[in-house]
């Protein structure tokens, strides 16, 4: 992946045709990319509009490289946090006037202070973490080799992808990929997924689908929405199956499934 996704969840004050809209906002940036974000005005524009009275007109700035991407936080008052929704509490402080501060996280949640009961966040998926081949990592950089694709084991993407694969590593001959919903289901039991959502298993399959596997291209037929993201599941299982990607190793990172109940003879 060479450049970053940002997306602002709906309903958290985000611009739809250059004025403030509930709506989901997504920004794709490219290496040498910036994006501001604020409250924004017509003298301030801003490519992230935050709708809330205690956040600066320009509260700050994304600015992307090669390898990772960089926050400037514009604010005078106020430090910034950047969450790692995946590292178990793990998260950055940004202080105010902080100028450039790099980000390590793969996946990150920026979060906003604000006078209400809840703060304003989006989040920040970040260029691809490259990783070397185990059985190739001597000599000079310039002649290691690195993975095709670089997933995170550890990552949530990656429970969604194996719970995706899940019955044909079983052997189940399916007629159809899981669905949102029954990949929700299939991970509730997961400490890291209590509070896994249709909505964010739908943009894991999009980040599998667009930056990770990059089938995004291929995978979406010109009929409804529905099947896009039909089409998308199918892409991503195909590649990870054929490339052995996810393995019958990886069913160990899924919960345990339910027994079927016996009801007597």
């Amino acid at each position: 992946m060479s450049g970053i996704v940002v997306h602002l969840p709906q309903g958290s004050g985000g611009v739809v045709d250059g004025e403030p809209s509930g709506d989901a906002v997504t920004l794709r940036l490219g290496p040498g990319e910036r994006a501001r974000f604020g409250r924004g005005s017509s003298t301030t524009p801003v490519e992230l509009r935050l709708a809330d009275a205690a956040i600066s007109r320009f509260a700050g700035e994304i600015r992307v490289t090669d390898d990772h991407w960089q926050l400037s936080n514009h604010s005078t008052t106020h430090s910034y946090l950047v969450e790692n929704p995946e590292g178990a509490g793990e998260y950055l402080r940004v202080p105010p006037r902080r100028a450039g501060a790099p980000i390590p996280f793969e996946f990150s949640r920026v979060v906003l202070p604000t006078r209400r009961d809840t703060t304003v966040s989006f989040q920040v998926y970040a260029p691809d973490h490259v990783y070397l081949d185990p059985h190739g990592t001597g000599g000079s950089w310039e002649s290691r080799t690195v993975m095709a694709y670089s997933l995170d084991e550890t990552a949530t993407y990656f429970l969604v992808l194996a719970a995706l694969c899940e019955p044909w590593l079983r052997d189940q001959s399916p007629v159809a990929v899981p669905t949102t919903p029954q990949v929700v289901e299939r991970l509730r039991g997961h400490a890291a997924c209590a509070r896994l959502t249709a909505r964010a298993v739908s943009s894991h399959i999009d980040y599998l689908a667009e930056e990770k596997l990059r089938v995004g291209a291929a995978a979406a037929p010109e009929s409804g929405r529905g099947d896009r993201r039909h089409g998308k599941r199918e892409a991503v299982v195909g590649v990870a199956l054929r490339f052995g990607i996810v393995r019958e190793e990886h069913l160990a990172l899924l919960p345990p499934r339910a027994e079927p109940t016996l009801r007597g003879r």
